[in-house]
């Protein structure tokens, strides 16, 4: 998974700070599958003849010159057959005209390029300059790079995007089977008054993993726009509840607080998170500490309100002292009502 991690930093290299992740997810929809730039810039490539596409905005109005005015209706053929002449593209800002063609982009030659091609120079230098997709289509390398601002993204084929997205689907399902059967195990041990603090944290590593994980797959449901939609769908079932345990086991367990260790979590690479002493550092936890689980977890899975379920821990501290209270124990925080209430609720933990 490091190496999926890697590669998507690699393809989404965001050096321009000014670039927002809201801004990246709507660029990369405007050239998932299905769309209209997404069969253009297909069928250009099946056409072996390359091509620039450029989104109008205030600032192209003299990075080009040459060509022809068309202010025509956008679509793919009309694309793919315009980009058979060597010129550029220029399309409205809303993609949904072709502004004109035949164009010879003219961005200042100063501004830095890591590219080679001519056609591949221009383009980032537009993009940077202008801060406006530009979309360059190679007729050599059979590449298509999409440039914004800063940003370079290499637009790949759709069934490689779906193999690869399927495959950290299936290691997303191995490591929420382990993440269950922790969590059940975790519930034994609790509800037995014997608690192991390796069990509550290897379900935070399973959980943070997956979490993490499941960031990289999001990256490709975005690329897969449409076609992604059976893989989100299944995304969001093997998701469902995964953070709010966590948070609960952090709860319970850590001596920093649900803010600071979660922080602290978010930066472990995957290796980092592979050593349980990590873990329990991030809960501000000792070598030889033995602690008792505060009863977040469990008092969340009874319907048990939160503002009472932080009386209870706060003035009987931990989910042993808490599964030990009788109904006139309670009495005094709640009432008589509430406490028979919570009593019951108690009651069924235990059972």
């Amino acid at each position: 998974m490091e190496d999926e991690k890697k590669e998507i930093q690699s393809r989404l290299v965001e050096r321009n700070k000014d670039i927002k992740p809201e801004e990246i997810t709507e660029i990369l929809k405007t050239v998932s599958p299905g769309t209209l730039l997404r069969n253009a810039v297909e069928g250009i490539q099946k056409a072996k003849t390359g091509g620039l596409i450029v989104a109008y905005n205030d600032f192209m109005q003299n990075l080009f010159e040459g060509g022809f005015k068309l202010n025509a209706r956008s679509t793919s053929q009309r694309l793919i057959e315009l980009s058979k002449m060597d010129g550029g593209i220029v399309l409205s800002k809303d993609l949904r005209k072709i502004l004109f063609c035949n164009v010879l982009l003219t961005p200042n030659n100063t501004i830095s390029s890591n590219e080679t091609g001519t056609r591949h120079k221009a383009a980032e230098r537009t993009a940077k300059q202008a801060g406006t997709i530009v979309i360059a289509v190679s007729q050599r390398r059979n590449e298509v790079a999409l440039f914004y601002k800063d940003l370079k993204y290499l637009i790949r084929d759709t069934n490689d995007i779906i193999r690869r997205a399927t495959e950290i689907l299936q290691i997303l399902e191995k490591h929420k089977e382990v993440f269950e059967k922790d969590k059940n195990e975790l519930d034994v041990e609790e509800l037995k008054k014997r608690p192991k603090l390796n069990k509550a944290l290897s379900l935070i590593q399973k959980g943070v993993m997956i979490l993490k994980i499941s960031d990289t797959l999001k990256g490709y449901i975005i690329e897969l726009g449409s076609e992604g939609a059976i893989v989100k769908s299944r995304l969001k079932e093997l998701l469902y509840r995964v953070e709010k345990e966590v948070d609960e086991v952090i709860k319970d367990y850590s001596r920093l607080g649900l803010p600071k260790s979660k922080k602290i979590l978010s930066v472990l690479s995957y290796d980092e998170l592979l050593e349980i002493e990590n873990i329990k550092q991030c809960m501000g936890l000792s070598e030889s500490e033995f602690i008792l689980p505060k009863g977040y977890r469990m008092l969340e899975k009874t319907g048990i309100a939160d503002q009472d379920t932080g009386i209870l821990i706060k003035n009987f501290k931990n989910l042993i002292s808490i599964l030990d209270l009788k109904k006139e124990d309670l009495i005094p925080f709640f009432g008589e009502e509430k406490a028979n209430e919570i009593s019951e609720k108690l009651s069924h933990i235990k059972e």
